[in-house]
């Protein structure tokens, strides 16, 4: 493999020196790191990721190949990526190329031979970086912002469907309109997993158009971004889940609580990987999980009337879930489907679906 100098220039001043693991393509944005051992396919398609350049802290990546079944998205969005090694020789039977291979294929900037320790100490020191990968170690990134357009940018521009065969015993067909701030394709597959029909809507859809769908329940997905950037949307959330039973995940939880009038705040430097602890409050049992995301709910700033909180970070005490006392309505922080990730918190979907009630019966704000 023929090496091509590359750096990564950060607004703190610190500039890291790389190598081009494809051609060189100059691009900037938001530093942030993660921490899972596997699933770097999953995390380079997330949608959640765009207009972020993401470190993978793991010191070898492709060991195991690529696949098409693994991409969560047809288009990766993440503005660009940084590790220490790419393996050139992966082996495992799912495997149709390597990451190197996925690398060129979609023109995504990477640059390997970095220190990436060293830039996660970085990142966790000064909190909210920037960064530019470039040719030159002068070049200093210009964008040190949360692009407020970031949502529209990977939702769906128009309603798409997806038909269940699976059939369950327990429980006839239901369906589930999926809210689209930049939905993983395994939270559909989740879906029809448990014999749910799903439609996949754009982000600023109108309660009127749902209503004419005619679902089941309505899920917020995952997305990137800031979730108060996202306000003009809040009232047709606030009035979508006052008519249906509703589920928020990730982004989805977030605009689920400043839609009933809670309010955001950001990390130090986020929650990104797959073995994070959280601890169900109305069990008291703890699931590993995987987890995306720079913002949390405030919990002071919760109605305690209203709702409670039914999940917490067991590592930070930070809210991770959110149900309301009257309303079937209810959030979590981390990904019940995963991907990458264990599958200890899937039973989220079963419940959800399990309880959503018969398509003459609503709820009412």
């Amino acid at each position: 493999m023929q090496e091509k100098i590359g750096y990564l220039v950060l607004n703190t001043g610190d500039v890291l020196v790389g190598k081009w693991l494809g051609e060189p393509i100059e691009k900037e944005g938001e530093m942030v790191f993660n921490t899972a051992m596997t699933g770097y396919q999953e995390v380079v398609t997330d949608p959640s990721y765009a207009g972020q350049i993401v470190t993978l802290t793991y010191p070898l990546i492709g060991n195991y190949g690529c696949s098409d079944v693994m991409k969560e998205s047809v288009h990766t969005a993440l503005a660009g990526l940084i590790i220490s090694s790419a393996c050139s020789d992966p082996d495992h039977y799912q495997s149709n190329y390597s990451f190197i291979d996925f690398i060129k294929q979609n023109k995504l900037p990477t640059l390997y031979d970095i220190d990436t320790r060293a830039l996660t100490r970085i990142i966790r020191e000064n909190g909210e970086v920037y960064g530019k990968i470039t040719t030159k170690p002068t070049n200093k990134p210009k964008q040190c912002a949360v692009d407020p357009m970031i949502v529209s940018k990977v939702s769906v521009a128009e309603i798409q469907q997806f038909t269940s065969i699976t059939k369950f015993e327990n429980h006839s067909k239901k369906h589930i309109v999926l809210m689209d701030f930049g939905y993983k394709q395994s939270i559909v597959e989740a879906l029809l997993e448990q014999g749910c029909d799903v439609t996949v809507v754009p982000y600023h859809i109108q309660a009127e158009t749902v209503e004419k769908l005619n679902p089941d329940g309505v899920i917020l997905s995952n997305g990137p971004g800031d979730p108060k950037n996202l306000q003009a949307q809040l009232a047709t959330i606030k009035q979508i889940a006052n008519s249906y039973p509703t589920l928020g995940i990730c982004l989805g939880h977030q605009l689920i609580a400043l839609a009933f009038g809670g309010s955001t705040k950001r990390l130090p430097y986020g929650h990104r990987g797959s073995n994070h602890p959280v601890k169900d409050l109305l069990t008291g049992k703890v699931v590993i999980t995987s987890q995306n995301h720079g913002y949390v709910v405030d919990e002071a700033s919760i109605d305690s009337d209203n709702w409670y909180v039914s999940h917490i970070n067991v590592n930070d005490k930070s809210v991770e879930g959110l149900k309301h006392k009257t309303k079937q309505v209810s959030s979590v922080q981390f990904h019940p489907e995963a991907h990458p990730g264990p599958i200890d918190s899937h039973d989220i979907f079963v419940q959800f679906i399990e309880q959503l009630p018969a398509k003459e019966v609503k709820q009412h704000a």
